[in-house]
């Protein structure tokens, strides 16, 4: 696996469950109609509808672009900032991909219910970070089965659910 077919998802997931990292990987697909997966959706849809979204770069989905002041500025949209550790690592990984195709970009995390707003700035210490992270990734992707299921604060609004306590 080479880092163009990491997705953000993946960055995402693996701050809370490797276990999940492992599933999408591997193409198992979660339920569709939860009602945490379908209010994400609601909210990227109907949030900053000037900005471009939506934007595709190899494997990776930007959820928006745009311009400020000459500097290229690329968004994350979440539901809320229960997760904003994950989040900051999602976006870091874009800044990262980004950095390896020749441009430079800052971030902002937007929480849009919650009003909330983020810079994020690929430091050399984030690149460390996403680089360690990317090597673990492979790591668990390589195994033949994911680990077992953990119980977290996540589980009970999970869409990977039934996989692991059905």
């Amino acid at each position: 696996m080479v880092v163009e077919e990491v997705s953000g998802h993946l960055f995402q997931s693996y701050v809370i469950c490797k276990r999940q990292v492992w599933l999408m990987a591997h193409k198992l697909v979660p339920d569709q109609e939860n009602k945490y997966i379908e209010l994400g959706r609601a909210i990227d849809e109907n949030s900053y509808e000037r900005d471009k979204k939506k934007i595709l770069l190899d494997n990776i989905e930007l959820d928006l672009i745009r311009s400020d002041e000459g500097d290229v500025v690329i968004g994350e949209i979440k539901k809320s900032s229960k997760a904003l550790s994950s989040a900051r690592l999602q976006l870091g990984y874009y800044l990262y991909r980004l950095k390896q195709k020749g441009v430079k970009a800052k971030g902002v995390l937007l929480v849009p219910k919650e009003k909330k707003k983020e810079e994020i700035i690929l430091t050399d210490e984030l690149e460390r970070e996403i680089v360690s992270v990317l090597n673990d990734i492979y790591q668990i992707i390589q195994n033949p089965r994911p680990d077992k299921a953990v119980k977290s604060q996540y589980c009970k609004s999970c869409a990977y659910l039934e996989f692991c306590w059905a």
